[in-house]
């Protein structure tokens, strides 16, 4: 079983796929699906939405389960208006991918990724990214940043799916 987690963007889209064998996760693959900056939006938008299908794709045609994408959800800071609208924009094409492969999509705000992974909503990018590298049994910080915050939110999914698991009996 995969979950894919993605952390959407009109530049840069990150994204990374844990396998999970038990309560066991292993980071699979992970990567960027850039647009070419210059090109119109909805050039951008097409170029996110076929780099997320080709994963997706590869992923399917193996026959690999696909559990679910795992997705920043979209916040605004005052001062940056503009960032929110340009990663919606990213995200309609995510959804669009992802509902076309009929994989189940769950959205995290950035504070609930945060709070399952470090017990604080609040935790810095380095405290989140080195939850990451410990929970994944990594050698080092995941790079870029996009990348590191896919697998951030497809390890809070994990960790959600197991706080909705019933424990089995002894």
């Amino acid at each position: 079983m995969f979950i894919i987690g993605i952390d959407p963007g009109l530049n840069t889209t990150g994204y990374s796929v844990l396998a999970c064998h038990g309560r066991q996760l292993v980071l699979h693959e992970a990567g960027v699906i850039r647009s070419t900056k210059g090109c119109s939006l909805a050039s951008r938008v097409t170029e996110i939405g076929r780099g997320l299908r080709e994963v997706l794709a590869d992923y399917q045609s193996a026959g690999h389960e696909l559990r679910a994408i795992a997705i920043e959800q979209v916040f605004s800071h005052t001062s940056f208006p503009k960032t929110a609208i340009l990663m919606a924009h990213a995200r309609g094409a995510i959804l669009y991918a992802a509902s076309e492969a009929n994989i189940p999509i769950v959205h995290y705000m950035p504070r609930q990724i945060k709070s399952l992974l470090t017990g604080s909503g609040k935790a810095s990018k380095e405290q989140v990214q080195r939850a990451v590298q410990l929970e994944l049994n990594l050698p080092s910080i995941l790079e870029p940043n996009d990348v590191a915050d896919a697998a951030a939110i497809a390890v809070c999914h994990a960790f959600a799916i197991r706080l909705t698991q019933p424990i089995p009996e002894a």
